[in-house]
């Protein structure tokens, strides 16, 4: 048997609350997630139970046909779409890795462990690779295990040392734990710095795009600053925050692309990007991107605006930008954007916008939205600003 090194089949339950498309969106998001990753996907299990197996997470014969499969077609990973608990890991690791199958070893992923091995293959400033290394370190602590040692491409350069035995884990445990305080004194150092460069930032309006991954948001913050920022058809292209000084009209104004959000965001991840959330959190003006096209975005926005109030920043003013609209214009169907506006209204979000950020369509209404709400906040800084007139019909 040849082992295949990236191919996965992903694992997913369908509770009492879920439907069978719900489920199916969040495989293909999973799927999306693994090719980022650098993993294909051959198959995909679900299972309708109304709460995980204690032990497995599926049921026995569920994960016997998984098991088949797996070791069939020499499956190297297994992806599930929820979080595994530290014993739920340890018995697949076991089910799945057999004594009787010493050359062949089969690496057990959660939703959780996904996401950090992206980020760890996207942080690239020693401020996000911290972070990461922080998090990546706090989920691999309770889930040691003699099989463990499957983990080490994941963990990159977390420092930590396998082992294949209670005395080198104990080992590794002692490691990691010394590993932790230390990066998050080092993480204490860099939001003391940060802190001190956002006091001296009052005098200018701070401005923050978020939203749901792959949604546009760098490509917009390009348009907006003609910066460089990595924009690409992937999850989480973005994991070290951006800050850009952007002038439209006359008005100057820093305006950052952070990390986007998703479902189940692994709550190590949240609370060690912290230092990187604060651009979200102290932030004067909130422009919220959502991808119109995705049939679920109405969920996406959900996410985002949750996850905005358990980071602490749920009363910051918001501008709802509908971006893609190009892919809608493709159907047959024709859109009736007012009512569109008036739909998202009723949903709490006063400003609507829909625009194209790859086609570039209405751009420049937004630029003039932006501006509005920018000179509003500026006023308030400086209350003797004259504002002069713009043709927005031109480029400003």
């Amino acid at each position: 048997m040849i082992k295949d090194e990236r191919k996965a089949v992903l694992v997913a339950l369908i509770n009492g609350k879920d439907e069978h498309d719900e489920t199916q969106e969040h495989l293909d998001e999973l799927a999306f997630l693994a090719e980022t990753a650098g993993i294909a996907t051959l198959k995909q299990f679900t299972q309708r139970l109304s709460h995980p197996d204690v032990r497995t997470f599926v049921g026995k014969g569920k994960l016997e046909e998984i098991k088949t499969f797996v070791f069939l077609k020499g499956v190297s990973s297994v992806i599930f779409d929820d979080d595994l608990s530290p014993s739920q890991l340890r018995n697949l690791e076991k089910e799945l890795n057999p004594e009787s199958r010493e050359d062949f070893k089969v690496r057990i992923y959660d939703r959780s462990l996904l996401i950090l091995d992206i980020f760890v293959l996207r942080a690239q400033t020693a401020q996000a690779r911290t972070q990461v290394e922080l998090a990546m370190n706090q989920y691999l602590l309770p889930r040691l295990t003699r099989l463990w040692t499957h983990l080490e491409r994941q963990r990159g350069g977390t420092g930590t040392r396998g082992g294949s035995g209670e005395k080198e884990i104990e080992t590794d445990r002692r490691v990691i734990k010394a590993d932790i305080k230390a990066l998050k004194e080092e993480l204490e150092k860099i939001d003391k710095q940060r802190q001190t460069q956002r006091k001296s930032r009052t005098s200018i309006v701070r401005i923050s795009f978020v939203g749901y991954t792959n949604v546009g948001k760098s490509t917009l913050m390009n348009l907006l600053s003609k910066a460089n920022v990595k924009a690409e058809n992937k999850l989480f292209a973005t994991v070290d925050a951006t800050v850009r000084k952007v002038v439209i009209g006359d008005i100057p104004f820093l305006l950052s692309d952070t990390v986007g959000f998703i479902r189940k965001l692994p709550h190590h991840l949240i609370e060690s990007f912290k230092s990187t959330l604060d651009e979200v959190r102290e932030a004067d003006l909130l422009l919220h991107v959502a991808d119109i096209a995705h049939p679920f975005h109405k969920n996406h926005i959900d996410v985002v605006t949750k996850t905005l109030g358990e980071i602490g920043a749920g009363n910051i003013p918001v501008v709802l930008i509908l971006n893609k609209i190009d892919l809608l214009e493709k159907t047959e169907e024709p859109v009736d954007w007012e009512e569109q506006k008036g739909y998202y209204r009723s949903l709490g979000f006063e400003q609507v916008i829909f625009v194209s950020a790859f086609e570039k369509e209405k751009i420049q209404e937004l630029k003039k939205l932006v501006y509005d709400e920018v000179k509003k906040k500026h006023l308030m800084i400086y209350p003797n600003y004259l504002a002069p007139q713009y043709d927005w019909t031109e480029e400003v």
